[in-house]
């Protein structure tokens, strides 16, 4: 083969190396390490997209309760599989009609596109209290859970979604663990 032509292909092959590179660690970047579900960054642009086409999209956002206690009382690694068996409940939950997150911390979000097709908010609210095993122990949590109909929007935008859900949160906080608003 012609020397040259290896030559020439040389740093075709390095961008293309670098390239395949890059778009790796961009992938990464939109998956939460710890829970596998996308980030805040990797979740905003889907989640705009799904609300903006889906005239019947439910946005929810869930706050585990009393998450600093998990922490403080059992350790970080309890809190670690807290949160992922937060992530894998509302996962599950949202199946293959949505798409959730892990915002940061102890929160997260979700987007369903048709929530018929869910088994509802009830039901999420009593996956996401059941108690989680640690190390060989029954470990206790509970989240709070607000929602947003696409659908109650003077106009359909995440961010009003998300500040709607926010407040539902909020006010299933404010009545005591275990609402769902």
């Amino acid at each position: 083969m012609d020397t040259h032509v290896i030559a020439a292909g040389l740093p075709a092959l390095g961008w293309a190396l670098h390239g395949g590179m890059l778009w790796r660690r961009l992938a990464t970047a939109r998956r939460d390490p710890l829970t596998g579900l996308h980030t805040r960054a990797g979740w905003t642009a889907r989640a705009e997209h799904l609300l903006a086409r889906h005239d019947n999209a439910l946005v929810v956002l869930v706050d585990l309760d009393d998450f600093k206690a998990i922490n403080d009382t059992h350790g970080h690694p309890a809190g670690d599989a807290a949160l992922t068996a937060t992530a894998r409940r509302l996962a599950d939950w949202c199946g293959r009609h949505g798409i959730a997150a892990r915002l940061g911390g102890d929160e997260f979000a979700a987007i369903v596109t048709d929530p018929a097709r869910t088994p509802g908010l009830h039901a999420l609210s009593n996956a996401l209290d059941q108690p989680f095993e640690h190390e060989g122990r029954v470990l206790p949590v509970a989240a709070s859970v607000g929602h947003c109909h696409r659908t109650h929007l003077p106009v359909p935008t995440l961010t009003d979604a998300l500040s709607a859900a926010d407040t539902a949160m909020y006010a299933a906080k404010g009545h005591g663990r275990r609402n769902t608003h």
